[in-house]
This record gives structure tokens, sequence and C-alpha cells, in this order.
């Protein structure tokens, strides 16, 4: 044996993340415990503490030797089952089994409801009970979500011997209720436990201590008691975390279990009655990524796309919060009947508002951005959500005395910066975009509701006036005809993904193209006018274009020519043509560049549609086709769409290496299974229905800004010139020999509009410029708009 010490090799190899690809995850609604685990390949993945954005472990397995040469690692080389212990209750049962048959490992895996301790109740079963067989828990900390900088060292606590690690204000404990025979901690790949039992098929070094790098605890468990308790612990420091370690193995397993599934089946006896097959677990999945410190404030999923690939670069994984996927989120809890957690959503949406009325593109819990993009249906859906939680009244009016100056600096920003985004939902790229327009319209009808609730008349007829001009702009901004695309499919047009330009309507894009992101190269390089996205189907989901209007049904043609697979699950769709953020074709992992896969939650989109269509066995076909693309209940954000490569487990119709679970996907499944039971779209704001497929309202107004003015407006509309000063309108209508002077009124927004209409019935365009009061001086250039017949 060596002698003990520091370990040699320090930093060790560059750390990286686990597998996405969980199988379960676990967290104890008690608020007492702020830990929350992962389950993959059979073992426990990553441990996140004290919240639910700060991932503090890789993985932790067993490892199984004879001490002269048989080596078995846990996660690698045995045959895994896991299920949970009962029905959307998140503890589970895991059988670990040796293929060849020498030996079975089964787990229970909670969390203590009243520790920050993951418990593992472990029994290790030999096929020929003589085997000489040694058993050793192997943990790789990832402290405050970081790989390289963990320290880690052998102690004891109150005379029980521990093995810890530390970084920062984070410290672990691994705990065994059985005797520890032997532990050591080294630096991975060279000194850690795993590389020392590869080698020797025993623990031959037994370091003491390994500082600032990428680490591993590895500790020999003895096994003369076939079962034994496992704690993973943490803490602000060392002792605190041993502290929570000994405390839940003297407690009991049993005990902690049987608190820990009466709270959930507590929890879940409160939730509609639905017959659906993972309705229960989708349920659970959506409250166990709430944040407990932070209430209301929704992760995307406890996972790291890719995460073997990924390193302390890649620390936010996709365990922050996108206020896009906390709306979704907002809406299965709303379908979920839960009020309470609605107006825990809310209150955090409100919370972390950017001082300009917008939201991060992502945030770590505390509000802090992570990616500073702007995306409009970002700021839109938040509205959308507030006017939903008054109606529903988990909003008093009190509270919403309180959010209404919030509200207003969100519907403010998406007046004055609208219906334009730097980046569409798929955070790529700029443009006008159906979701998003019909996202943005949604809230502003939304929006106008709330302003007549708050006494603003003012505000909430300009709201709707917008709104109808934007919905009345829909087609002139994405909707394509006559292109190579349409008459492949025989459609006279369908509506695309994105139009870039402001000044440059559908129909005039011709031949321009767009560079696509994650492409090599000009690989992604796609004429505008035949990108086609599943997004259209916004415009009926939204409420502005009925299920059966000529447009849809033609884009949904093309939709299924261009996007749709099928897989022995279930039809599942792509994001859109040329998408490159999925595996490569020969399945390895996305690292910038790729392939883009089909995603479940669009097939929960596609049959919202259908629902819609009043198809309803249709929407049942492909809510089947959803629980199959699950993962032991868990919906992974893509599915494999190509053949079997099973070396890279990659199954036709399964998951992918990308995130799984992924919140907005089980909220999508969550809708469908209420959808469906109430023969109707959920969510469909009644606003937009009302108002563009009832009473099919059209404009009086055709809109021109300096950002993304009309060249044209159909006669008998009203000219509504906007500016974001306070100016005078020099205008005429015969080409100068008349003039007319109209000054701006101001809507106490950082928004000025003047409205002119011909005075001249013959006249074929509008001329004007600005007289610019603040700043005293002309804008020295005359604008052009052409009246034309609609």
């Amino acid at each position: 044996m060596s002698k003990n010490g520091e370990a040699p090799g320090a930093p060790g190899i560059e750390a990286r993340w686990s597998s996405s690809t969980k199988s379960g995850i676990g967290k104890a609604l008690n608020s007492a415990s702020d830990v929350t685990f992962t389950l993959s390949h059979g073992i426990l993945n990553e441990a996140y503490y004290p919240r639910e954005d700060i991932a503090c472990i890789r993985d932790m397995g067993l490892i199984v030797t004879d001490g002269h040469g048989f080596f078995s690692e846990e996660k690698r080389d045995t045959e895994h089952f896991t299920k949970t212990i009962e029905e959307g209750i998140p503890a589970y049962h895991i059988v670990n089994s040796d293929p060849s048959g020498k030996f079975k490992i089964t787990k229970e895996i909670i969390a203590d409801p009243f520790r920050n301790t993951i418990l593992q109740h472990i029994r290790f079963e030999p096929i020929h009970p003589e085997s000489p067989f040694q058993l050793f828990a192997l943990l790789a900390p990832h402290l405050n979500n970081e790989g390289g900088h963990n320290s880690g060292w052998l102690g004891e606590y109150k005379g029980d011997e521990m093995l810890f690690a530390k970084n920062g204000d984070i410290a672990v404990a691994m705990a065994c209720s059985s005797k520890w025979l032997h532990r050591s901690v080294g630096f991975v790949g060279i000194s850690d436990g795993w590389t020392d039992l590869h080698q020797h098929r025993k623990l031959k070094w037994q370091y003491e201590r390994a500082s600032h790098g990428n680490i591993a605890l590895t500790g020999e468990i003895d096994i003369s008691e076939k079962d034994f308790v496992l704690a993973i612990s943490f803490g602000r420091t060392h002792l605190e975390a041993a502290n929570h370690a000994r405390s839940s193995i003297l407690n009991g397993f049993n005990s902690a279990k049987r608190r820990y599934i009466q709270e959930w089946q507590t929890w879940q006896n409160t939730l509609p009655k639905i017959a659906a097959k993972n309705f229960k677990t989708s349920a659970a999945t959506l409250r166990m990524h709430e944040a407990k410190n932070f209430p209301g404030g929704i992760i995307a999923s406890l996972s790291i796309p890719w995460g073997n690939t990924k390193g302390d670069s890649d620390k936010s994984g996709y365990h922050v919060v996108w206020p896009r996927d906390l709306v979704e989120s907002a809406g299965g809890f709303n379908a979920l009947e839960t009020k309470a957690d609605i107006s825990r959503i809310v209150n955090y949406l409100m919370s972390t508002q950017n001082a300009d009325g917008s939201w991060p593109q992502n945030m770590w819990l505390q509000g802090e951005p992570n990616w500073t993009g702007i995306q409009m249906d970002q700021i839109a859906l938040p509205i959308l959500e507030m006017l939903k939680g008054y109606l529903r009244n988990t909003i008093g009016k009190d509270r919403m005395k309180r959010y209404w100056p919030l509200a207003k600096k969100a519907l403010t920003f998406l007046l004055i910066n609208g219906p334009y985004t730097d980046q569409d939902r798929w955070e790529e790229e700029s443009g006008f975009s159906p979701f998003t327009m019909a996202t943005e319209i949604a809230a502003l009808l939304a929006g106008a509701e709330l302003a007549e609730i708050n006494g603003e008349e003012t505000l909430a007829a300009y709201c709707r006036e917008t709104a109808d001009t934007w919905n009345d702009t829909i087609e002139y901004r994405t909707y394509v005809t006559g292109t190579p695309l349409a008459q492949k499919h025989g459609v006279d047009g369908y509506y695309i993904r994105i139009n870039p330009f402001t000044d440059i309507p559908a129909a005039e894009l011709g031949d321009r193209t767009i560079n696509l992101k994650n492409h090599h190269f000009d690989h992604g390089k796609t004429p505008i006018n035949e990108l086609i996205s599943v997004d259209a189907l916004a415009l009926v989901r939204f409420g502005l274009r009925a299920p059966d209007d000529q447009r849809i049904l033609n884009t949904l043609k093309v939709i299924d020519a261009e996007l749709k697979v099928d897989t022995p699950n279930g039809s599942c769709w792509y994001r859109y043509n040329n998408d490159g953020y999925g595996e490569h074709e020969n399945g390895d992992p996305y690292d910038g560049t790729g392939k883009g896969r089909a995603w479940p939650l669009l097939t929960g989109e596609r049959a919202h549609y259908e629902i819609a269509a009043g198809h309803i066995e249709s929407a049942r076909k492909l809510l089947n086709a959803m629980d199959a693309f699950a993962n032991n209940g868990l919906l992974p954000e893509q599915i494999w769409d190509k053949d079997d490569i099973p070396e890279k487990g990659l199954y036709r119709g399964r998951h992918t290496g990308s995130a799984m679970p992924l919140t907005w996907a089980h909220a999508e499944y969550i809708k469908l299974c209420i959808s469906i039971d109430h023969k109707k779209v959920f969510d469909m704001p009644e606003q937009t229905c009302e108002r563009y497929l009832c009473k099919k309202t059209i404009s009086d107004y055709q809109v021109w800004r300096f950002d993304n003015g009309t060249r044209i407006s159909p006669k008998g509309k009203t000219l509504r010139v906007e500016t974001l000063a306070d100016c005078t309108l020099h205008w005429t209508d015969d080409h100068w020999k008349t003039t007319y002077q109209t000054q701006a009124k101001h809507l106490n927004i950082g928004l000025f509009i003047i409205d002119i209409q011909p005075c001249h019935k013959e006249a074929t365009s509008l001329e004007f410029t600005f007289y610019w009061k603040e700043a005293k001086k002309w804008e020295c250039k005359n604008f052009s708009v052409r009246i034309e017949n609609e």
C-alpha cells in the first residue's frame, strides 16, 4: 500500500459533466431539504445544492472487483433497470445486474425530507456467496458548478469515518452505515480511485488529500452485511455536511422514505385525475424543477445537454431559467389547477424583470443574466400569464396594484420594440417570426385588459389598435407564394420561419438567403422564402388564424412534407429545415454544429392543432407518441431520427444526448392531457379568438416607423406615424403642392403618434418629414408611403 499524504497528479484531467439522458430525478417536497438528485445509467448522477441551478457532483456509483482480475464499473458494465417505487412519486428502485451473472446490486434512492442528504439503501448480492468480491463507492465532486477546483480529504465526524470535499462555500460528505475498509482521494485520471482500481483491482493508493483540482473520493465498503445505507450530504461547511450525513443514517432509511413518499402522495392527491400514462410523472417533474429558495423560479432542465463532452466552461447547461420555459411551465400548473404555484411563478417573473421592462434571455435563479439576447416572445408571454392569473383569481386586486407598474413596463417595451425580435424562440435568428408575432399580438390584447382593470383606457385602446395592425401584417411579413417549395408540394404559398428584413415584404424576398447558425462555413445558407418551420402553428394556438384557414392548411402540408419524421414510437417534427442543433450524422455529440433532430414537445404542439381542428383522436395518437418518446416517464428535448447506433446509445424514436427532462415538454404534455379531456385547446387566449376568429376585426391603421415602417398603405386606412420623440409632421398627399402640419400626440409611454389621411380622393401617396421639437431641427429627409387598393 502507498503511504498516505497528498495525492499526486494535480489538477487531474480536464473535468467533464455527466450524461443528460436521465432515468430519474428526485427531490423532497419538505422545505427542510435543499438537495435535488438525478439518475442515469443505474447510478446517482448530478446532484444540486443548495439551489437547483448549482450542480455539485458529476456522479456517484459503485465498482466491483475481486482483488485480482475482475473489474466492473456499475454505470458502464451492468444492465440497468430503474423504476419509481410508486407512480408519480420520485423515489426509485434500481437493479443493476452483471451481464455474466456474477452479482446483482439493488438500490432504493430518495432525498431525506429533513436534511440535505441523498440516501441510497443498497443490497449487494454475489450470485455465488463464496466469491471474493470487493465493493467500492466512487464519488466525483463538482461543487459550485465546477469540476476543476475541488479539494478533497479523508476525515471523521464524532468518530465516524467519512470522505469530504469542498469548493468555495459548499461542502459534501460521504458516509456509510457499514464500515469503510479503505479510503482514498485523488486526481481524476492520475491518482484517483477509479484509476487505482482499474490498474490494481484493489485500493492500493490511499491518499489522504487532493487539493484544487478534478478529484474523486473512493471508499471500500464492508460487505459482510449485504445491506447498507450510503449518505451523500451537503452543507456550507464539511462539519455541517457531516452532521446531515450522520443524522440521516441514524434516523434510518425507512423513516425518511415513509415521510418522503407521504408528502408526495399528499401533493399528487390535489391534482386532476387524468388517466394518461405519464401525467403524474410530468406533474412531479414540473414541481421538482421549481426552486425552493426562489419560489416560482423554474429551471429549464436538471441536466447539461451532451454533458459528458462539456466542462467548466459550460457551467449553466439547462439548469437556468428561461422566461419562455417558465411561462410554459406556468401553463402546466394552470392545467393542474394549482393556484399557489401560479401565484409564485408570476411573482418570480415580476421580481426578475429588468429595469427597462424586458427579461433576460436566460438567468440564474437570483435574476442575474446568463445569456443576454432579447427575445420578444419572452416579453410577451409574462403579460399573458399575468392576465390569466388575475382572471383565475390567483392574483388579487391588491397584488395587481403592485404588479401593474411592472406589467406596464413590459407592455411599453413590447410596443416600442415589437413586432421585430432580435432572436426568435429558438434563440438563433432575428426578424419577423410567426410564433413571436402571435405571442406579441395576444399579449397586447391581454395588456389592454390589464390597462382597463387599472384605469388606463387610453393605453388599452392603443394596445388593441396596435395588436390589430400587427395582426394585419403577418402575411405581409411572413407569407410567401409561388416559390419552388410551394410548387413542389402543390400549394400556392406558406408561412416562412422568419423574415429578417424590416423593409422587404415576404413577397419580395426573391432569392435572398440567410446563414443559419450551428453550421460550419456556408452549410447553413438557406433561401429565406424556403425556410419552413412549425412555428406557424402558433397562429392557430394563440387564436389569430382558424385551423381551416387555407394559408394554415397550405403551410401544414409543407410542414408535414419537410419536417415530419415517423418513428417506431410515433410521429415527431423538426423545428425547421436545415437545423444544426443536434447530434452529427454519425451520432457524435453536438459541438457547436450538428444536425437538428425531432422535438417531442412539437408533437404536443401539433396535437394541439389537431384539437383546434376538432380531431381529438388524432391528438390522442400524438399523446401516445409522447408517452413512447419518454425515458422512464421523462421527456427529452430531442429524439433520434435515424437508424440505431447502439454503441452511442442512439435508437430511433428514443432520446438523444440533448436535455432530459425538459420542463417545457412536460408542461406541453400536461396541457395536452387537459386539452384532450376538455376537447378544446386549454390555453388558447379568449381575447384573440373573440377579436380575430369571431369578430374578424381588421385594423383601421397602417403603421409607419423608422425601424420597420410600411411602404404601402391600403386605401381607406389611416396612416399612423410613430416616433420616439415629440415632433411636428409636415406632410402632403399631392407631391407638396399642398402641405399640412400635424402635432404628435404623446402616449406617456415613450411613444408619440400622428394619424393622417389623404385629403384628396385621387391621392396615390403620402409624403412627409419631421421637425423635432426638443432638438429644434428638421429631419432633412422626405419619406413616402404609397396608397394602393387592397
